[in-house]
């Protein structure tokens, strides 16, 4: 699209909330953020300060001192899957803060790339229950956007007592090394530092990179020397069976050894500046990158926390798009829902969100009806821009806080499954990429239809207030009661003790169901990909819309450990 006839939305917030609502909703939104940044602070110290002390003393860097010597100067990381695992305990009153591994969008050399770091203050950089899956998502995020994977390796191996739930399944860890297969074949460059020890499944993260580095004090092995003792009864150092001395001059599985932390952390930083530059700066097609109209932090005010009140979400897009510009797609069609083109740190980017408050009925015109709710034409304005966003290859941001589909016998004769079909089918055929964010709610098939994690977006954020649930904890505990009570959701039997058995176990429902749609319960089962502040989220949008830029083109050039090549040396000229 060359020209796009944007226009200036948004207002003034003193114009919209008086001070004391303004100042209402800005405290109850800091208490979220002050929950959300301790939380984070909690997880970075991984072990805590004795197992920092027993990495230094090693001679070697922590995970996130890796990264942060590892990324450009003055930029920061941009980390997914913080809270995996968050609150769990495992055999012997274990945690394992973020899994065990650090995932994040990180820029290097003015590259934005994937880096997946064992946290080796956290059993020495072990894999637990649901880091497989983590590793897996971040490896498929670069994928989907084409992004450099940079790999800092310093893993023990499985978390042995929990291995039940990390080595079989469909997702066990062995999935690693086909996502790993699968970023080669697609071209995806690949870098691996091993830092420390590199043991069993943990060796072939880093063996299927396209380079890889190794310090003086690393290791790959298969079997670590205590299994060897056990197996061979030979005494013999890990170092010894798979050090730099044996990958790099003998067997050929590392490229170059390094004596320290801090030169592979400098190798790698040259190996990605070798790459190609991003496209970002040509398809900005000469625009710059723009602060909005209106400062982003303003959401914190205009947002309500509490679900059941409404916002006016023209004002929102108006605090996340640069200049507060934007060209909305056919105001007048479907009015519960908002989509059209705007510029997102100077780079084109389709956004869909979806109205609060009452809306145009067009069956009946006189009766205005809720928003939050998709309609038919909603779905079919959203459908349609969704596949022109896609034809036209700009990415396409999902702003959900959606209560599901309108139901009931109209909905029904209008025939609201089939235009949901349409929906469902754009969203899983479209292959631009597609980042979804959880405003509030995120309820029953309208989280599925505007594009909620089971349709694969690359990423999906939530902020500290979303709620993602099939309905509320109140409505979910009537429809389970629902043979217990009369038309006017009344308990039905006169008998006393029945009675009590019936509130407590509606009480116990609703809440298990209230604490079950908590966003950390829901990223800490990888149910959401990173909570952030309403703060943070249009640096995050503008991030996500570069990287969906950064890719100019790709060609198809296995590295050299897996080319084909090898095995044809080896029938030709090796072993028999």
């Amino acid at each position: 699209m060359s020209f796009v006839p944007l226009t200036t939305i948004g207002t003034p917030l003193a114009s919209l909330l008086d001070e004391a609502t303004r100042a209402e909703r800005a405290e109850a939104t800091a208490k979220h953020d002050a929950t959300l940044t301790a939380r984070r602070h909690q997880v970075h110290e991984g072990w805590g300060a004795a197992y920092v002390e027993r990495v230094h003393k090693k001679g070697k860097l922590t995970v996130r001192e890796r990264l942060a010597q590892l990324i450009d100067p003055g930029s920061e990381p941009f980390e997914v899957g913080t809270f995996v695992n968050y609150g769990q305990t495992f055999p012997g009153d274990q945690i394992s803060p973020a899994a065990g591994v650090v995932t994040a969008f990180a820029r290097i050399e003015q590259r934005w790339c994937m880096v997946i770091g064992n946290d080796n203050t956290v059993a020495s950089g072990a894999w637990w229950p649901r880091t497989p899956e983590k590793i897996q998502r971040a490896q498929t995020m670069a994928l989907r956007l084409r992004l450099p994977v940079v790999y800092l390796v310093d893993c023990s191996g499985l978390f042995l007592p929990e291995q039940a739930k990390t080595f079989p399944g469909l997702h066990g860890a062995g999935h690693i090394f086909k996502m790993n297969s699968e970023l080669s074949a697609a071209g995806v460059p690949q870098v691996a530092g091993v830092f420390g020890d590199c043991i069993a499944g943990g060796g072939y993260m880093p063996m299927i990179s396209d380079r890889v580095y190794m310090t003086e004090q690393a290791y790959m092995v298969i079997a670590g020397a205590a299994l060897i003792k056990g197996a061979k009864s030979q005494k013999i150092t890990s170092l010894d069976i798979g050090g730099p001395e044996v990958h790099v001059h003998q067997s050929g599985c590392a490229d170059v050894r390094v004596p320290d932390d801090e030169t592979l952390l400098i190798s790698i930083r040259r190996e990605i500046a070798m790459l190609p530059s991003s496209g970002a700066a040509y398809y900005r097609h000469g625009a710059q990158a723009m602060a909005p109209r209106y400062a982003p932090r303003e959401l914190a005010s205009l947002m309500p926390n509490d679900y059941r009140e409404v916002y006016d979400a023209h004002q929102v897009l108006a605090r996340l798009v640069d200049q507060s510009l934007f060209w909305e797609c056919m105001p007048q069609v479907g009015e519960e829902m908002i989509c059209g083109v705007a510029r997102l740190g100077g780079l084109y980017a389709g956004l869909i969100i979806n109205r609060q408050g009452l809306v145009g009925n067009p069956e009946h015109p006189e009766q205005p009806r809720p928003g939050g709710i998709l309609y038919r034409a909603g779905i079919a304005k959203i459908s349609a821009f969704a596949r022109a966003c896609n034809d036209d290859g700009i990415p396409l941001i999902w702003l959900q806080d959606i209560s599901g589909f309108d139901i009931g016998a109209e909905a029904e004769r209008l025939g609201l499954l089939a235009y949901g079909s349409s929906l469902i089918y754009t969203n899983s055929t479209n292959t631009v990429p597609t980042f979804t964010v959880l405003l509030r709610k995120a309820s029953g098939a309208g989280y599925y239809a505007m594009s909620g994690l089971p349709f694969e977006p690359v990423v999906q954020l939530s902020t500290p207030i979303a709620r993602q649930s099939v309905m509320e904890g109140r409505t979910l505990a009537i429809a389970a009661f629902n043979t217990k009570l009369d038309d006017d959701f009344q308990i039905v039997t006169q008998d006393t003790n029945e009675r009590g058995k019936i509130e407590a176990g509606m009480r116990e429902v609703e809440t298990r169901i209230e604490g079950d749609m908590d966003p950390y319960a829901a990223a800490r089962q990888l149910d959401t990909d990173e909570i952030v502040s309403l703060s943070e989220l249009r640096t995050w949008l503008v991030n996500l819309t570069e990287m969906a830029y950064q890719a100019t083109g790709h060609r198809r050039v296995k590295n050299p450990r897996i080319w084909s090549m090898h095995d044809l040396k080896e029938l030709v000229g090796g072993l028999r």
